[in-house]
């Protein structure tokens, strides 16, 4: 009996051995592709790469975006443990544009779950660009998603809230537990969004319409439209996207930001429509779940490893950062940041 016991513990210890081995491997695999000289040198390249690349323009259909300063420029990327890597303009704010849907459809999962956002306004890729009446018109606004205008506007009625305060102080201080910092809107952005919106409003209205905004379709639009303008710089969304890497805990201040059960859907929407029509194309290249906005900026997040964020206002056609795209691209290729590039065992 002794001896049998005896011969079962030898077992035990050497199958944890091998498990414990096996796990070190795959520790120090993740690791090494992760070594804090790796990603200071993909970064650095990336930054010095495309700095002089002259490609793009600003949004001008918001006055303000127009204005901004076509040469602002930064890299950041912050892994799961909390470690922040960066290189070129990290103080420029500008403002978070469509950027902010993501954060949006992720409070409306964490105060009512996913099934609110796949029922409300569906989670396809519409075909149609951002703002697209016909893409309302040919579902009555169903086969939406929560990254195009119709379907953010519509999460932003879906925050709950007993006045527009409420609602508002709601998402503004949740956008800022993702960044880690308090965050604050750019007025003079949102005073050139407000004047220029009617488009916006009438999307709402054609929701609301259909019964999908329940509330105040035009006091949805507002909050909407402020919640765009709000202000970051490229470290604020470097950690924001950080925190959907690390399973929605924010891993520079340790808050546990949105449910880590809905970050897998969150990710899901990035991918599939995050950057506008052109999402395909992008998830295509890097398989990185991402998302733009006309501000210039674009987040992307490789999960359980990094996120990671540039700020670069010239925009392409399909209004993403030309900048942007190729050195996210260029650092996770760089890094083995696509979830999809397995190596055969």
């Amino acid at each position: 009996m002794f001896q049998n016991t005896i011969v079962r513990t030898k077992v035990l210890t050497g199958l944890l051995l091998v498990l414990v081995t096996a796990i070190g491997i795959n520790t120090v695999s993740m690791a090494s592709t992760l070594e804090p000289a790796k990603i200071k040198t993909a970064i650095n390249k990336a930054y010095k790469d495309y700095k002089k690349l002259k490609e793009g323009a600003n949004a001008d259909y918001i006055p303000a975006l127009a204005k901004v300063d076509p040469n602002v420029y930064g890299i950041v990327l912050v892994t799961t443990d909390g470690k922040i890597y960066s290189e070129g303009d990290l103080k420029t704010e500008v403002s978070i544009q469509s950027i902010s849907k993501v954060f949006t459809m992720a409070k409306v999962m964490d105060e009512s779950g996913p099934d609110a956002i796949y029922n409300a306004m569906g989670v396809d890729a519409t075909g149609q660009v951002f703002n697209s009446i016909v893409a309302i018109e040919q579902y009555q606004g169903s086969e939406m998603n929560a990254m195009v205008n119709p379907g953010a506007i519509t999460a932003t009625s879906m925050v709950k809230g007993k006045s527009e305060k409420e609602i508002w102080n709601k998402i503004l201080n949740y956008y800022s537990d993702f960044a880690g910092r308090k965050l604050s809107v750019l007025e003079d952005v949102y005073k050139s969004e407000a004047a220029t919106n009617q488009r916006n409003q009438a999307l709402a209205m054609l929701m609301y319409a259909y019964g999908h905004i329940k509330g105040d379709a035009l006091q949805a639009t507002d909050i909407y439209t402020r919640q765009c303008s709000v202000g970051v710089n490229t470290k604020d969304l470097a950690i924001m996207a950080a925190t959907l890497a690390n399973g929605g805990k924010n891993p520079v201040t340790g808050k546990q930001v949105v449910n880590s059960k809905h970050v897998p859907e969150v990710l899901a929407v990035m991918a599939t429509a995050g950057l506008y029509d052109d999402a395909g194309k992008w998830l295509y290249r890097t398989g990185l779940p991402a998302k733009s906005g006309v501000g210039g900026g674009i987040i992307a997040v490789s999960p359980g490893k990094f996120g990671i964020a540039v700020i670069s206002p010239p925009l392409d056609k399909a209004g993403n950062s030309v900048r942007a795209q190729k050195a996210i691209a260029d650092i996770s290729n760089a890094l083995g940041g696509n979830p999809y590039a397995v190596k055969p065992r």
